[in-house]
């Protein structure tokens, strides 16, 4: 049962986020404490929303036969997952209370935008909405800790919605066939394939963009080169990913979101 429910979290995403968020706080001048605290209260709020998403696809991962669906499988049941998304939901606002009120609003927040998207906006047109929404909060969460409550530059805030939103339709492109057969069409199913990819590289190119040039001062070399790098890396992917059948354009997108999150870490939120 505890791999069941491990797998009905969606660990990897739940868990890439704990660490983004645990590195961010890594750059403040928190205590190790408080960095912890951030990495259990954003690893709380992730498990409930991968256990939201699996509880209420189910029907739908039974119908189109995907594996590694515990829910979908009759593995575990329903009750025990809704139990852990009681459990896990308001422990990921209560523990975000320890740095303070507007640092938990702000996570609130992102929660109810991830939790709407599992409850019905991932088949509308506005799906991508939420990846903003919540992916654009973390930084907030994050500086909001900080004495004082300060926001973190809107720039930052705008990268990190971009990646979020990238993650997105890069997410959403290996099933797009399955979600339509099951009646799920959110943004990406309806742009199609081909505009999905470009929309997903022109987002971290976006992203890649903002972090390098926003921050104040002159970038270094490093910094400046992962522009054209990201660029090239884009390029290629989507030259190789129009061949049938190829991942090429996939694996280049998140390529350069992982470049994306490394110069999100090495701008930390307190660049002004």
């Amino acid at each position: 049962m505890t791999k069941a429910l491990l797998l009905a979290s969606h660990p990897l995403p739940a868990l890439a986020v704990t660490l983004v968020a645990a590195g961010l706080a890594l750059t403040t001048d928190r205590p190790l404490s408080g960095v912890i605290a951030v990495a259990t209260a954003i690893l709380a709020g992730q498990l409930s929303v991968g256990w939201l998403n699996d509880l209420v696809d189910a029907p739908r991962d039974a119908q189109a036969g995907r594996a590694g669906k515990p829910l979908a499988a009759g593995e575990i049941h329903p009750a025990i997952v809704s139990m852990a998304i009681a459990l896990a939901a308001p422990a990921a606002v209560l523990l975000t209370l320890l740095s303070g009120v507007p640092a938990a609003l702000a996570h609130l927040a992102a929660l109810l935008s991830a939790w709407a998207y599992d409850l019905g906006v991932k088949g509308t047109p506005f799906s991508v909405a939420p990846f903003a929404i919540s992916f654009g909060l973390l930084p907030a969460i994050v500086s909001l800790g900080e004495p004082g409550a300060p926001w973190p530059p809107p720039w930052l805030m705008a990268a990190a919605a971009a990646l979020g939103c990238a993650a997105h339709f890069v997410n959403v492109l290996p099933d797009l066939a399955d979600d339509a057969a099951t009646g799920v069409r959110g943004l990406p199913h309806r742009l199609g394939p081909l505009a999905t990819k470009l929309a997903a590289a022109a987002l971290v190119l976006t992203a890649s963009a903002l972090l390098a040039f926003a921050p104040p001062g002159p970038p270094s070399t490093l910094v400046l080169a992962s522009v054209p790098f990201a660029a090239a890396v884009l390029a290629v992917g989507l030259v190789l990913g129009r061949k049938p059948g190829s991942r090429a354009a996939f694996r280049a997108v998140l390529l350069v979101a992982l470049v994306d999150v490394v110069l999100l870490l090495h701008t930390g939120v307190s660049a002004g």
